[in-house]
Parts: C-alpha cells; sequence; structure tokens
C-alpha cells in the first residue's frame, strides 16, 4: 500500500477564538478535535503526520497532541514564521504579526512531504469516511501519465458549515458537470442571513447565498506537484501583496489561479459527513454535544486514545 501523509494546518493563533482551540478538551476523555481527524485518518491507514504550527506553541501542542500520536504515524513538525519560506530579499513588512495563510503553510512544508498528501484545518471535523474516500482516491489516481496535474478535495454544503456566532471564511465552490472543481473564491466573511447566507462581494456590497453552494474546508488531496505551483504563486502574491500587512496567501485562490490557467483538475469527492468546527468559545457547547452523539452512534470509541481499533 502506497504511502500518504496528512498536513495538518495548526498554525493560527486563534483571535477571534480567544486561545488555543487546537488543544482546547472537546471529547469526554479530554480528547482535542483534532484528535478525531488523526483517528480518521488512521482508519485511512494514513502513515505520517505532518504540523504546520507556530513555534510559540511548539511545547503545549507536543504534550497535548502530537506525543501521543506518534505512537501511530511517523511525526514531523514545520514551524510557520512570517519569515519561513520568503524569496531572499525580501523583507517582513513592518506591522505584520500573522503568517501567509493556508497557501503559504503548505510551502513550507515541502522538505517533509515526499508523497501525496491531504490538508486538513486542526479546528475541523471531517469525519472518518471522508478521509477514507480521500484516500482512496489518492492511492487510484495516477500520479503523472495525464496532460493535467490531477488533485481533489472533500466539500460541505455552506449551510452546514456556518456558526450561530458570528461570520466565517468559506472557499465557495462550482462544480460542473463531469464532478470536478470548475471555480473557488475565498470568501472571508459569510454569515447566516434567514434560511441561506449572505457574504461580501468585492465592492463591500452584501451579496446572497442559497447556502446548497459547496464549500471547500481546506481537506483538499495533493501530490508533491503542487509545491512547485505554490513558490511561484507565493513570489507573485508578494509582489503584488507582499507589503500589505494583512494579506493572506490562501489554498483556494491558488488553486483557482491554477484552474483558470489549465494546468490541473481537482475531482470533487461529496460526503454524507456532518461538519462542525470551532470559530468561537460559543461553538464549544455544540461540537462537543455532536462528539457525543457520535460516541452514542458508535463511530468513535468512548476514549480515542486508549480505545478503538487501532488506537
Amino acid at each position: 500500500m502506497s504511502d500518504l501523509s496528512l498536513l495538518v494546518l495548526a498554525a493560527g493563533v486563534g483571535r477571534r477564538y480567544g486561545g488555543l482551540k487546537q488543544v482546547d478538551p472537546i471529547g469526554p476523555s479530554g480528547e482535542t478535535l483534532l484528535d478525531y481527524s488523526l483517528y480518521g485518518a488512521l482508519q485511512a491507514k494514513i502513515n505520517q503526520v505532518v504540523f504546520v504550527i507556530r513555534e510559540e506553541i511548539a511545547e503545549v501542542f507536543r504534550r497535548s497532541v502530537g506525543d501521543y500520536w506518534k505512537r501511530h504515524f511517523a511525526v514531523d513538525y514545520v514551524f510557520q514564521e512570517m519569515e519561513a519560506g520568503l524569496p531572499k530579499g525580501f523583507p517582513v513588512p513592518a506591522g505584520r504579526q500573522k503568517p501567509w495563510g493556508t497557501g503559504h503553510a503548505v510551502l513550507i512544508s515541502r522538505g517533509a512531504i515526499s508523497s501525496p498528501f491531504a490538508t486538513i484545518n486542526s479546528d475541523d471535523f471531517y469525519g472518518p469516511s471522508a478521509f477514507r474516500d480521500l484516500a482512496a482516491w489518492l492511492r487510484k489516481c495516477p500520479s503523472s501519465n495525464r496532460p493535467l496535474d490531477e488533485y481533489c478535495f472533500v466539500g460541505h454544503r455552506l449551510r452546514n458549515t456556518l456558526s450561530d456566532h458570528g461570520c466565517v471564511s468559506r472557499g465557495v465552490c462550482r462544480i460542473d458537470t463531469a464532478g470536478f472543481l470548475a471555480e473557488v473564491v475565498e470568501r472571508v466573511r459569510i454569515e447566516k442571513e434567514g434560511a441561506g447566507a449572505r457574504t461580501l462581494d468585492k465592492n463591500g456590497g452584501w451579496m446572497p447565498l442559497t447556502g446548497d453552494e459547496v464549500v471547500s474546508m481546506n481537506f483538499w488531496g495533493f501530490r508533491p506537484t503542487i509545491f512547485s505551483y505554490l513558490e511561484k504563486g507565493f513570489a507573485e502574491f508578494l509582489e503584488r501583496s507582499g507589503t500589505d500587512s494583512q494579506a493572506e496567501y490562501f489554498i483556494p485562490s491558488v488553486i483557482n489561479e491554477l484552474l483558470r490557467a489549465e494546468k490541473i483538475r481537482v475531482k470533487y469527492i461529496p460526503t454524507g459527513e456532518p461538519w462542525f468546527g470551532i470559530t468561537y468559545p460559543e461553538d464549544l457547547p455544540r461540537v462537543r454535544r455532536q462528539i457525543q452523539e457520535l460516541i452514542r452512534k458508535g463511530i468513535f470509541p468512548p476514549t480515542i486514545r486508549t480505545g478503538g481499533q487501532g488506537a
């Protein structure tokens, strides 16, 4: 069976949340939300995990998450600091206080990954079958004998990914009739409105959304060919927006540019798994209830770290 890696994007500092949600206890025995994703990855026979974190949280992250899971995966760490991966001679702009975004996080992981890999957010729940489906696609899809590089992503319905407690960022997707991604647009402010939602357009006005749109939650399936695209795109991003202390290099923006240039195609993997995540502190009670319900249904063992197959 071929090697597969999981790249966990866990460098966020949780400004809206007000703490380190990557390590907050969610499950009945103190499991983090990330523990449930790693359990799903283990069942999908993924054998390496690379955590992208900030160096300032390395000690608490290793103690809370990494030291346990190194029993089951080959574990590596990448530190996403502002100067990491910057082209020679490009300084960190004055006033910048956060890393360069999810595209930057994947790019700087280049030295740690040599196999096909999935990316996830550390504060989102995707479900075990979603890991199995994405891993199966990565294993069966030809790697280099097609005219276009092929990647994939697991998509959710927008209405199932909104918070009751404020706005969220989502990659809003358009899927073609063959089941491939035609377009993905990063929307940094989406909020509930009636039975649907609304988002800010490029002119700062509100644009309605039905809630049925497919969105990306950064559950992508890539091959190492993505790194060269990210490197070239990051240099172009810095040339264009590098002096903006708030600008971020998002994975959906990179994917959309590559789609427009007809360099890649991206398979849409639908999922019936529930999604839930932690954006605001008020999200915690709901997430804990949902985990308890999945345990009640037998989808997860009562204790992830000592019970259940492989864990």
